[in-house]
């Protein structure tokens, strides 16, 4: 099983990918928090060996062009192992922490997709650039801005879902899933799989032709508190309700909503029992959290993304590693 695990910015992107390889690590990947999605990844490149992600680069502030652009240039920095990642996030962050448009996002990541995919077709055959869509227009590309010598390829386009409908989508027209960090085993089979062999029915796929990468919150040790005021995060979101609801805690989703827009962060911490800790993210020993990612993902992917609160010591993730690789 290939582990890729996370550089949380750029200042100490190229030690960090460094520690993780020796450590056993495929591959590196970024979110879309306090620093640029691309920036670490673009020293990481310089390591070499590793695979590289954005796990997500949120699309809809971002322009088709400018993504295509990004994503060419890491994949010549990475030698072809770079994977574009994008996910949409909530209407609130887009529209007031962005300012751009939010409006019927599943059509417009899959625009998006289709939008990249003109855009890389001119790029490696000389094609003329003529996207028509509702949301994007592109029907210029000149050769003084189009990229050479990308013995490569264009990169994959993964996308991050956890709705039925982005993720039925996302199996339709992408090339692989990202499954979101809060969930659970039985979300997975029950909610999201059902949803990716639909999608790729309907662009006559079968699994077989798609990836699905889980993401699972790691918390070695026995101290889970920030584990725990995670958890409780994503879920006082509306968006992640679905996770608790297949397992009858749907109730605390309002719950964690109220506290959290009166500040109680901690006291929303206290709110995730053991059972939910144990059920969503993968605790203790990195023999006990080996075998939690085992069961998670048993026949479903030979590839997993660690997600750590905080950074967990190397020489757990080598041993969580070495404990998958057994």
């Amino acid at each position: 099983m290939q582990v890729m695990t996370a550089l949380f910015g750029p200042t100490d992107a190229i030690d960090r990918a460094h520690a993780l390889r020796e450590a056993g690590a495929g591959g590196v990947f970024t979110f879309e928090g306090p620093h640029d999605v691309f920036a670490p990844l673009t020293l990481a490149s310089t390591v070499g060996g590793l695979d590289l992600l954005t796990n997500v680069a949120i699309a809809f502030p971002r322009n088709p062009i400018q993504l295509a652009h990004q994503a060419v240039d890491h994949q010549l920095l990475s030698g072809g192992r770079f994977t574009l990642g994008l996910g949409t996030q909530i209407r609130t962050q887009i529209e007031k922490r962005y300012g751009a448009d939010f409006d019927r996002p599943v059509a417009r990541m899959a625009e998006l997709i289709a939008a990249l995919r003109a855009i890389f077709a001119a790029w490696q055959t000389g094609e003329r650039l003529n996207f028509h869509g509702e949301f994007y227009r592109h029907t210029l590309m000149t050769p003084t801005f189009t990229p050479r010598d990308n013995p490569y390829g264009p990169p994959p386009i993964y996308v991050g879902a956890l709705g039925p409908r982005l993720t039925r989508a996302t199996a339709q027209f992408a090339d692989g899933l990202l499954v979101m960090p809060f969930g659970s085993r039985r979300f997975l089979n029950d909610v999201t799989l059902p949803a990716v062999r639909d999608g790729l029915s309907a662009s006559g796929r079968e699994l077989a032709d798609f990836a699905v990468v889980p993401e699972i919150i790691v918390s070695v040790g026995d101290d889970h508190d920030a584990t725990r005021r995670l958890l409780a995060f994503y879920g006082s979101t509306p968006a992640y309700r679905p996770v608790l609801d297949v397992h009858g805690w749907g109730d605390l989703q309002p719950e964690l909503n109220a506290l959290s827009k009166q500040g109680r962060w901690q006291e929303m911490g206290s709110l995730i029992d053991d059972e939910m800790l144990h059920t969503i993210a993968a605790c203790g020993s990195p023999s006990d959290i080996a075998a939690h990612i085992r069961d998670r993902v048993c026949g479903v992917s030979d590839r997993v993304c660690l997600y750590q609160p905080g950074p967990i010591p190397v020489d757990s993730l080598a041993e969580i590693v070495d404990a998958l690789r057994t």
